[in-house]
């Protein structure tokens, strides 16, 4: 009996350590992609308004609640989204298979309020789970936590001075998301899982790491954000407590995160203003999109850059067109965003550094100064400098300082990467301040 139960407490040991071996490898992984794609979409581009926020605000409950009535996006086209997310240089992919607004994007069992009453009657989520793995993307899935549609969540509404609905019951709703997270895994395989929705008073962290560690036993190697818990640094890109955090990398939001060499994290941004499509929103630069990833990967960081398709199904065009011209500075300065580490340097508004093996890559940001000065670091010699585009880079070493001057060609005013080649390996550098 005794021999038994050692055994039995040796395959338990080995088991969780080998799961959580396969999830840091996941997460490692997760983290060298550094650039992905988010896309908020569902029935409420036919009105141009905010997912889940607009509803009961812009448009009425009822109104906004039937639009899945009238949605048939009949140009949606997965291997399009997919492509345009490749030729953006993104690595993965990740998409509202259902948003606060509790419409599911793929045929779920367990509500009717999904994708095949409408008069579409095609699986969104599992089109573009084959167009990713076809590809070579990481497949995603954003998965809300609260959903004030369905009728055992206790909150129906985030405006108006909603109460809660006595006749909910979080226990069932539990139930119902295990088995929508289920389907999700089982049906489609996903790489991560992008949780949100956590922030309101009906949702525990009990709560959060039951869910937690239901999605890891259905698949050990699957990360998580920590937007099941509420210690999370959102919007206003608060420091942490990781300890308290329930998931796998913190989500800063509209805003590139704080360097962390120790925390994984990745920010998520919108290419225009709003999550979900808008007519003639207006659109970041490219110059706004570069120095964004920039500063992300400069902070250790990964960037999920979201899209709103339009309710046709298709990517706007002049969105496809900027995600291509990311693409195509990534296709000559890749090497300096991927498989990187952030540092050694501390972002500025001038520059962000990255660094893999022996070189140091500074994004140079500002792109009307002459030049960028850095401190020296002691035991390091740097020994050429050019950019990633091929031009030799003239440095200016005096005590303390090196002095990097702006490559003569440089005109486009987009930022640019100079690689400096050192004489060791950088990796394990301290930050420097």
């Amino acid at each position: 009996m005794r021999k038994k139960s050692f055994f039995l407490m040796l395959a338990a040991f080995v088991f969780c350590n080998t799961n959580a071996q396969t999830r840091s490898a996941s997460l490692q992984s997760f983290m060298q992609d550094r650039f992905g794609m988010f896309i908020h979409w569902g029935p409420v581009a036919l009105r141009g308004t905010e997912i889940g926020w607009s509803r009961d605000r812009e448009v009425s409950k009822a109104d906004y609640d039937a639009l899945y009535k009238e949605f048939d996006p009949v140009l949606f086209d997965a291997g399009a989204w997919v492509k345009a997310a490749k030729d953006a240089g993104m690595k993965y992919l990740t998409i509202t298979a259902r948003h606060h607004d509790g419409f599911c994007l793929w045929p779920t069992k367990f509500t009717e309020y999904n994708i095949m009453n409408s008069p579409y009657k095609k699986d969104v989520v599992g089109a573009l789970s084959k167009a990713c793995k076809k590809e070579g993307i990481k497949f995603c899935i954003y998965y809300s936590v609260l959903d004030w549609y369905h009728p055992d969540y206790p909150m129906h509404s985030p405006h108006n001075n909603p109460k809660p609905d006595p006749r909910s019951d979080m226990n069932r709703y539990i139930a119902f998301m295990k088995n929508q997270l289920k389907e999700l895994i089982t049906s489609y395989d996903p790489y991560m899982l992008w949780f949100d929705g956590q922030w309101e008073s009906p949702w525990t962290d009990a709560m959060g790491r039951d869910i937690y560690s239901y999605v890891k036993q259905l698949k050990p190697s699957i990360i998580t954000n920590n937007r099941l818990g509420k210690e999370f640094a959102a919007v206003d890109n608060k420091t942490i407590d990781a300890a308290k955090m329930i998931g796998d990398y913190d989500t800063p939001e509209q805003v590139v995160g704080r360097l962390n060499m120790d925390l994984p994290w990745e920010s998520c941004f919108t290419i225009c203003n709003q999550w979900a499509w808008k007519p003639n929103d207006k659109m970041k630069s490219l110059k706004e999109c570069l120095t964004i990833l920039s500063k992300a990967v400069g902070g250790n960081g990964n960037l999920l850059l979201n899209v709103g398709p339009m309710p046709d199904g298709r990517i706007e065009a002049r969105q496809v067109k900027r995600l291509q011209e990311i693409g195509d500075w990534l296709k000559i300065n890749g090497e300096a965003v991927y498989g990187t580490l952030g540092g050694p340097y501390e972002p500025t508004g001038a520059y962000a550094t990255t660094r893999k093996n022996k070189t140091i890559y500074v994004h140079v940001l500002n792109t009307d100064t002459a030049s960028i000065v850095l401190r020296k670091i002691p035991g390091i010699k740097i020994k050429t400098a050019h950019t990633l585009a091929g031009e030799k880079v003239n440095l200016a070493q005096n005590g303390d300082s090196i002095e990097i001057h702006k490559p003569a060609p440089e005109k486009s005013g987009l930022p640019y990467v100079v690689a400096l080649e050192t004489d060791k390996p950088v990796s394990t550098l301290p930050i420097i301040k």
